[in-house]
């Protein structure tokens, strides 16, 4: 077998005239991994994302929300500093996070049930795991 290719065995390789001799880190850039499949390394993180589960509120615990929202309405001056931790749904997958803060309140709308702030976010009151004012 070595006698077929002895001529070009120790030969240097063919040098082309109209071209450059690439530099091996181009060279090896050609065979750098790429994403065969659009979207695929989005939906994996996507996947691997953590989700927190709602917990359900025992009826002591909704009561004493209840009863701090009350009072809150009732004596609230606008804007009212309040720390609020509450749950909000994710919009892909099931389950969600847990959101805690320090929102200046605007208004308590019991038509829509929530809790609208000054920035114009509404704080749906069925989410609210927790309140306490005042926050300075």
């Amino acid at each position: 077998m070595d006698k077929d290719y002895k001529d070009i065995l120790y030969r240097d390789p063919p040098k082309s005239r109209k071209r450059p001799k690439m530099a091996i880190k181009d060279r090896a850039a050609q065979f750098a991994p790429f994403s065969a499949v659009v979207g695929h390394e989005a939906a994996a993180h996507e996947t691997a994302r953590l989700t927190e589960v709602r917990r359900d509120l025992d009826e002591s615990e909704k009561a004493i929300i209840n009863s701090q929202l009350q009072e809150l309405e009732a004596d609230m001056p606008t804007p009212y500093g309040v720390y609020v931790t509450f749950f909000c749904k994710d919009e892909k997958k099931e389950g969600g996070a847990y959101i805690s803060g320090r929102f200046i309140l605007k208004r308590i709308d019991p038509y829509k049930g929530v809790l609208v702030t000054v920035s114009g976010e509404e704080i749906p009151i069925v989410d609210i795991s927790s309140i306490s004012y005042p926050v300075d």
